[in-house]
């Protein structure tokens, strides 16, 4: 049973799990979910700087979109094998619903709770950190030679979070 174990943490946690593809497709998802958000809370909050700040990031997150659309066209993407067409695809997009800016959960329902613009920009920065923790973690996932699709996620999201963190220091 030891054995066994071992064998298990050594083929599938010390590999690498997912192609920087992948990534970009997780990337993606997310991208499109913090756009509904900052869409959403941009009409609600009535604070001048932070409905500009949040139409400005829902705007980025539609560039970013298109960064990570460009960035997957230059990789390799990994096809496993599916039982119907698009499953894998599917799965990606429904693991990336459940973290990140996920549409049915914590963000719609913050969207609808928060009323005050000093818990909408919390809310975005704690978001914006945890989508820069699970790149950095995501990045021990990939190959070293496609880190670097990563690393160009990570850097658009640290912008996001250092906008944010000014907005707050205002408010």
């Amino acid at each position: 049973m030891e054995r066994k174990i071992r064998q298990i943490k050594e083929g599938v946690f010390m590999n690498r799990f997912f192609e920087g593809s992948e990534i970009l497709e997780f990337a993606l998802r997310i991208e499109e979910n913090g756009e509904e958000f900052y869409r959403a809370m941009a009409k609600k909050i009535e604070n001048k700087a932070v409905k500009d700040l949040f139409d400005f990031l829902a705007d980025e997150e539609i560039k970013h979109h298109q960064i990570f659309t460009d960035l997957l066209a230059t990789v390799d993407k990994y096809e496993p094998p599916e039982s119907y067409p698009h499953e894998y695809l599917l799965y990606l997009r429904a693991y990336a619903d459940e973290h990140i800016f996920n549409k049915d959960k914590e963000s719609k329902i913050a969207a609808r709770q928060i009323k005050v613009p000093v818990e909408a920009v919390g809310f975005a920065l704690g978001m914006e950190l945890d989508s820069i923790f699970y790149y950095l973690e995501a990045k021990n996932l990939v190959s070293e030679s496609q880190r670097w699709i990563i690393d160009k996620v990570i850097e658009e999201e640290r912008r996001h979070y250092m906008r944010l963190l000014e907005l707050k220091k205002t408010l």
